[in-house]
């Protein structure tokens, strides 16, 4: 099936084609540039981007695909969760299309959609693994699965019976891991977007992730929710002093303080991620039955280098495959919506033409 996708929940305009789970194409207009100067996405301004550049970015998602408007067989789209204005240019675009067309429109849940970036690959590409970067069929995935969200917006465990039945186990209750990385970012005074360029420097030579003890949030015994509030907080502290502290100023920030703080943050923010996969691994998919058959993670964060590499080693140690999304593929795209899409409109899944845009997400 030939399906149309779009997304634009927050500052990414983007399309793509992808038929039979193979990308024919992914066009992702980003607005880093727009933004920097305010350290952060502005909704009011990342809206009217969308509205100026979505329909051009669908055309060039068509032309790029080697197909024709008249192909499409099915218009996917994110409408939730995300930015209330971003998220009607992109519902408004496809029910125009769908529309047009005579083709089915359907509504994705975008981060149920990043769960789902793992499993797309490119037009002519050989079967891959847990890179992502090959074609791999929807029905090679054993369920149930366990999933982990992590982005700007979203940290959520999933118990995943199949890509059209998701339960949420855990969420963070305050900030989201991507979001802390961007604040502690902004602490040590690196620019935007924060999280890669603090991935960047916590992997300079002889950075050292001991340097600082900060907390890793386990929160209750039971629990699989996220919290990351206090790990921003004590980075704070560690920067700039301890208000109402007594016995002297913080260190003076050299650039290698500087690293090793922004290896001790990442290392505490992944070693909370990995206890919580790990306590649910252990805790099992108590209302599915057996234990988990993979590991699924997604969301712009699993493009940060130490949680992948973490995330694979606990993938090995357990003895469970990885499903991970390509580096080009854990950002927003248009790819991993037209993707669940597919497999939606496969299972019989269609949206009426009151489909609304919502800011947050189903489950």
């Amino acid at each position: 099936m030939l399906v149309l996708g779009i997304e634009t929940s927050c500052d990414e305009t983007a399309a793509a084609v992808v038929r039979d789970g193979c990308v024919l194409s992914s066009v992702v207009a980003s607005q880093t540039e727009l933004h920097e100067q305010y350290g952060g996405v502005v909704p009011e301004l990342a809206s009217r981007a969308h509205l100026e550049r979505i329909m051009p970015i669908v055309s060039r998602a068509i032309a790029d695909a080697g197909v024709t408007l008249g192909e499409i067989e099915g218009v996917a789209v994110g409408n939730r969760p995300g930015l209330i204005g971003s998220l009607l240019v992109g519902v408004a675009a496809a029910k125009a299309l769908a529309w047009s067309l005579s083709v089915p429109l359907i509504g994705v849940d975008h981060v149920h959609a990043h769960l789902f970036a793992g499993m797309l690959g490119r037009a002519g590409a050989k079967e891959g693994g847990a890179s992502g970067a090959g074609a791999i069929e929807a029905a090679r995935i054993e369920f149930p699965a366990l999933g982990l969200v992590v982005s700007g917006g979203h940290t959520s465990l999933y118990l995943v019976r199949s890509w059209t039945e998701l339960k949420r186990l855990g969420a963070t209750i305050d900030d989201a891991m991507g979001e802390a990385f961007d604040k502690a970012a902004v602490i040590l005074g690196l620019s935007f977007p924060g999280g890669p360029n603090l991935d960047a420097l916590a992997q300079t030579p002889g950075a050292n992730d001991r340097a600082v003890d900060l907390p890793v949030s386990r929160l209750g015994a039971e629990s699989l929710d996220f919290s990351f509030s206090g790990l921003k907080t004590a980075m704070l502290y560690e920067v700039r002093g301890v208000p109402g502290k007594l016995d002297g100023a913080p260190p003076a920030m050299t650039e290698a303080r500087r690293a090793d703080l922004a290896a001790s943050f990442q290392r505490a923010a992944v070693k909370a991620a990995i206890v919580k996969l790990e306590r649910a691994i252990e805790r099992g998919p108590r209302d599915a039955g057996g234990a988990y058959r993979a590991i699924i993670a997604g969301g712009g964060v699993t493009a940060n280098s130490r949680l992948r590499r973490e995330l694979a080693e606990l993938a090995k140690k357990r003895g469970l495959p990885l499903v991970i999304p390509a580096m080009s593929l854990c950002v927003d795209n248009a790819a991993m919506i037209a993707g669940l899409g597919e497999v939606k409109l496969a299972a019989g899944e269609r949206s009426g033409w009151e489909l609304a845009a919502a800011p947050t997400t189903g489950g």
